[in-house]
Order: structure tokens, then C-alpha cells, then sequence
């Protein structure tokens, strides 16, 4: 789910009343379809927009779908769905709102405004955000901390890995979540787990999406280091792709399997240990066995060592072709 950084709480509480559609919902939209690898991407968008603006939502519709396939080499689902509607032009947010809805399909709903170019969406992190959920078999409920982490996690991979940002931006953004998270010390004390069944209630958006991004980071550095590169989280997902894609599993289903198809103890031992965290738990020690350096909150990378080149090889991905065809 989006929430405009700096004001996670404000726009939450924003009814979709107030982000609705500007006009009447009975014009039938624009439907376009992609298709790559015999998986079909339908991308539905509103009538409300100017053809010129249709053109623009569908060039940032490709470009961000190309970069979903950066994980695993295709589409999650064999059909899934983009939706996109307006909102009010006021907004200061190219994209002030967006969720995801599993169902039959897996949909994602994006409201624009009416008047963004394809550059500011695609510099806008809401797309790879969302579309990284799509990442996971998820139920859509329980374990917030987990879908949302991995959304905040992939969300910076993704753009790099498009070329939209460098990787020592990359490692930056990722850098300041994390003290984004920390920073939220009114949790302080409370399971990962107690915040995030609370989060729609009492907040703490922070402090449980950086504290599950911080799974995931932990999780892929993990893999990479224990298996001498034969492992890694985006090989993890693609065997729970090609297991589960199309199942609607809770989380603690997902992490079974996730153990369980690449023969390791790891997903579940740390999802023990996140879950029961007090805050968002320490990275230092992960950047540093990435050749990372922090001075004065600003990322330093190693440009030689084993550090650096499994950094660089969580960047690159697996370097698949991500064009699609109409």
C-alpha cells in the first residue's frame, strides 16, 4: 500500500472518497494489453484522462512492468491487472495512492493525477513499490511487516536494476529508511509483530516496513554468503513462483516453503527473530559485509573485495531481457 513519504499517517487517513475518480465511473476505460513469455499484463485506464495522458500512464505502465520482470525473469502471475484512475490535480504526489488487490487476478490500482508526464511517474518509487507485492502469494492480511518489507526492499532493487537510479543511490535510499525506521522510537519496546497487527490503528508505518525491508536485505545477504553465490533471495522467489504462483498463503505458509524449497533454515529462524525485534535491528553489520561505509550519513562503497562484488551482484539480478511485446 502507498503512503507519500513524510506523511504516512495523513495519507491514511485520506478516504478514497477524497482521491475518488473525477467524474462520473461509468465511462468504460481504455483497455491495453502486454504479453511476454505467454503471461498477459491488461492494463485498464480510465476514459477520464486525456488521450495524451493515456499515453503517458502507458509508457510508465511498461517501463515499471519491465522492471518486476528484474527478479525472476517473467511476470509472477500468467494474468494480472494494472488500473489506473484520477485524482485530484491538487495533489502534490504524482501518485497519491495505490493498493493492491488479490482476487481472481491479481490487480493493481494506482490513482494518478491527471496531468503527471512519464518521467515523474517513473520517478516515482509508489510503482516498484507496488508491483514488487506481486513478488509473493500473499493472502493480503496477517504479517503486514513481511509483504511490506519485501515491497520496501525491491522497490530500490527494482530501480536500479531499470537503470533509474544508480547503485550508490540504491544503497542510499535504503540507508535512509532504515533511519526512518529508527527514528520512530515511539514503538520502542514493542514487537515488530504487536506494531505491525496495530498498524491501520496506532501507526508505526516506519518503523514496520524498514524493520521488514531489513528481513529481506538480511535475508539475501544470507543466502548469498552461506551458499558462495549459488543462493540468493530472487532465486528463493522464483522456486516459490514456480511452486505457488496463483495460491493465496499466509505468511508463515510462505516462509515453510520458502525454507523448504531451497533446503534451508533460514527464512523461519529469521522470521522468528524479526517478529520478536524491539526496533528496527542493526545493519552495520550487513553493509559492512557489502563493502558499505557510513560517514556522517552518507554511503561510501568499497570498490574492490568479496564485499563489493556481492553487492554489485544484488544490483545487476539476473540481468534477464525485460522488453515485452504488444
Amino acid at each position: 500500500m502507498k503512503h507519500t513519504r513524510g506523511s504516512w499517517l495523513a495519507v491514511l487517513a485520506l478516504s478514497l472518497f477524497s482521491l475518488a475518480p473525477l467524474a462520473a465511473e461509468n465511462a468504460k476505460p481504455s483497455r491495453h494489453l502486454r504479453v511476454q513469455d505467454g503471461r498477459t499484463l491488461e492494463v485498464l485506464i480510465s476514459a477520464q484522462f486525456k488521450p495524451a495522458m493515456r499515453d503517458n500512464l502507458l509508457q510508465w505502465t511498461d517501463y515499471i512492468a519491465a522492471a518486476l520482470r528484474e527478479v525472476y525473469g517473467h511476470w509472477p502471475a500468467q494474468h494480472w491487472q494494472i488500473v489506473i484512475s484520477p485524482t485530484a490535480a491538487s495533489a502534490d504526489d504524482p501518485i497519491p495512492w495505490a493498493q493492491v488487490h488479490r482476487g481472481e487476478l491479481d490487480r493493481v490500482e494506482f490513482f494518478t493525477t491527471p496531468n503527471a508526464s512519464a518521467d515523474e511517474l517513473r520517478h516515482t518509487w509508489t510503482g516498484y513499490h507496488e508491483l514488487a507485492h506481486l513478488l509473493i502469494p500473499y493472502r493480503g492480511s496477517g504479517d503486514a511487516w513481511f509483504s511490506e518489507g519485501l515491497a520496501s526492499y525491491y522497490q530500490n532493487i527494482l530501480q536500479a536494476r531499470s537503470g533509474l537510479i544508480s547503485e550508490q543511490q540504491m544503497w542510499q535510499k535504503l540507508y535512509n529508511g532504515f533511519q526512518r525506521g529508527l527514528a520512530e522510537t515511539k514503538f520502542d519496546g514493542r514487537s515488530l509483530r504487536s506494531v505491525s497487527d496495530r498498524l491501520r490503528k496506532d501507526g508505526g508505518f516506519m518503523r514496520v516496513y524498514w524493520s521488514g525491508a531489513w528481513y529481506f536485505l538480511a535475508a539475501d545477504t544470507r543466502l548469498r554468503l552461506q551458499s558462495g553465490g549459488q543462493l540468493n533471495l530472487d532465486r528463493a522467489l522464483a522456486k516459490l513462483n514456480d511452486c505457488c504462483a496463483g495460491q493465496r498463503l499466509a505468511v508463515p505458509g510462505i516462509i515453510a516453503r520458502l525454507d523448504q524449497l531451497n533446503r534451508v533454515l533460514l527464512f523461519h529462524s529469521l522470521y522468528e527473530e524479526v517478529a520478536a525485534s524491539t526496533r528496527v535491528p542493526p545493519f552495520d553489520s550487513i553493509f559492512a559485509s557489502m563493502g558499505i561505509d557510513v560517514i556522517d550519513g552518507e554511503i561510501h562503497l568499497q570498490e574492490h573485495g568479496p564485499g563489493a562484488r556481492l553487492r554489485r551482484e544484488i544490483v545487476a539480478g539476473p540481468g534477464v531481457d525485460s522488453g515485452a511485446t504488444l
